[in-house]
């Protein structure tokens, strides 16, 4: 087949195009051929787009001014989703502002068992844990040589007697020859120097008997002590409690404590029926608490039933705790409840109850929270002039409720417990307050779409009551007749 039969009729017969040569190629400077008809093409298909371009935004223009299109664009437009909250009502309450203070709990009366002779012990009447009272023998330390050094002091105290005799019998001669010497000295039968020599013998004659009564009292006192000692063999308790700590065995030999070593500290007493909470209350707030406050301490032994107390004293000096902070340190007297022994060591904590309000407008403490004040609407800080300081970043607001949807509230607060806020200003009595949840709280924001989680829950009810009615009707519908 020649190139020519390949060649395309663009003038509809089987001829070539006088244009066109057998390659395909175009003569320099003409336009026409297949360039000239794709040109031509390609300006018919940009304008046949825009005029349907125009159409269709024309259309749209329309469309979207007509009634169906208002319904078509509301239809495709995202509905703004409420949010469930949980409201109420602000009111009046009593509300009691409390000062935490840590503590441990101890017995007012404790006493700690020591020796005060060294000696082994021979017996220990009572165990660990064991009620004891006033009198009663706790410690028995071994008496032998005790007696001994007693015995030994006695025979002490006779020796010292004897000589004290032996002395007053050599007083009395001395004072006999002493007389004698000093008649002849005054008639001059002796010379001044055998005179001075008896009243020399005399004097010292005194001197020996004084020495020896002083002797004698030495040896009193050695009886005594040694009686003493060996009286403190026997160690009875001085107070009603219970023995809580046991730290010696039988057999054990015990030491007396000097200025520089502890002696031995052979158990303890302490009377549990009288126990306090030593709280250490914070040098901030000191100066809030005072003697006949009441509180509730939170003992961790017993975490979910706190026992009631009563500060006793507020101490004068300040103290520092292993952390490096300071406090002072309060007695509060624990009440004594059957059934729920406190024992010595327990950690605890008391809210000291410092300042009782009465009839107050209050609002759960979750409901009260903090805005930037430039976030808040210009309306919003206008109708809460006095409240909102300018000058300051954040505003304290609460949440209520307009046309179901948010408004922040600039409020004054006053004292707050653990669950309850003090309202000065910005709401009214049975205003209506969003409080909660926490979450949905945190992210409030003004005009925000909300809903009453109770009444979402009775919408709720109301939907499933009426879908089980259908489903029930449904049932009876499509049951087979009887008769058929």
């Amino acid at each position: 087949m020649t190139p020519e039969q390949h060649s395309p009729d663009l003038g509809g017969s089987g001829e070539t195009s006088p244009g066109l040569d057998r390659n395909n190629s175009y003569p320099p400077g003409r336009g026409g051929g297949l360039k000239g008809l794709g040109v031509r093409k390609g300006l018919i298909i940009v304008g046949g787009l825009v005029v349907v371009g125009v159409l269709l935004v024309g259309g749209g223009v329309v469309v979207a001014t007509t009634p169906a299109g208002e319904q078509l664009r509301a239809k495709f437009k995202k509905t703004e989703e409420a949010k469930i909250v949980r409201i109420e009502p602000a009111y009046r309450s009593t509300i009691t502002r409390t000062v935490s203070a840590p503590g441990m709990v101890e017995p007012r009366t404790k006493v700690e068992i020591s020796a005060q002779v060294s000696a082994r012990i021979t017996a220990l009447p009572f165990e660990e844990g064991e009620e004891v009272k006033a009198g009663d023998v706790v410690v028995r330390l071994d008496a032998e040589d005790l007696t001994a050094r007693l015995e030994a002091a006695k025979a002490r105290q006779k020796a010292q007697e004897a000589r004290q005799r032996g002395s007053e019998a050599d007083l009395a001669v001395a004072l006999s020859d002493f007389g004698r010497k000093r008649e002849l000295h005054d008639t001059g039968d002796i010379s001044d120097s055998v005179y001075e020599q008896a009243e020399n013998r005399y004097n010292q004659a005194v001197s020996a008997v004084e020495m020896a009564k002083a002797d004698v009292e030495i040896a009193r006192a050695q009886i005594i002590e040694a009686e003493r000692d060996l009286a403190n063999a026997i160690i009875s308790s001085p107070i009603d409690g219970v023995i809580t700590t046991l730290n010696a065995e039988v057999g054990e030999l015990v030491v007396v404590g000097t200025l520089n070593n502890a002696g031995s500290i052979i158990l303890e007493i302490a009377d549990l029926s009288d126990m306090l909470l030593m709280a250490r209350i914070d040098e901030s707030n000191v100066a809030q608490v005072e003697a006949a406050q009441e509180a509730t301490v939170f003992v961790n032994a017993y975490r979910n039933d706190p026992f009631r107390g009563v500060v006793e004293r507020v101490g004068l000096e300040r103290k520092r705790w292993e952390d490096g902070t300071y406090y002072y340190e309060a007695e509060v007297k624990l009440s004594d409840e059957a059934g729920r022994p406190l024992l010595s060591g327990l950690s605890a904590t008391a809210e000291i109850d410092v300042q009782k309000l009465s009839d107050v407008l209050v609002v759960p403490s979750q409901a009260v929270l903090d805005r930037r004040v430039d976030e808040l609407p210009r309306d919003t800080i206008d109708r809460a002039a006095g409240i909102v300081d300018k000058r300051k970043t954040f505003a304290t607001v609460v949440y209520t409720i307009t046309d179901n949807k948010a408004v922040a509230d600039p409020v004054s607060i006053g004292p707050s417990d653990l669950a309850e806020t003090v309202i000065l200003a910005g709401i009214e009595d049975g205003q209506r307050v969003i409080t909660g949840p926490f979450k949905t709280l945190v992210e409030m924001k003004d005009e925000d779409l909300v809903k009453d989680e109770a009444e979402k829950k009775a919408e709720d009810e109301a939907a499933g009551a009426e879908q089980a009615q259908a489903g029930a009707e449904g049932e009876t519908t499509d049951a087979p007749d009887p008769g058929s």
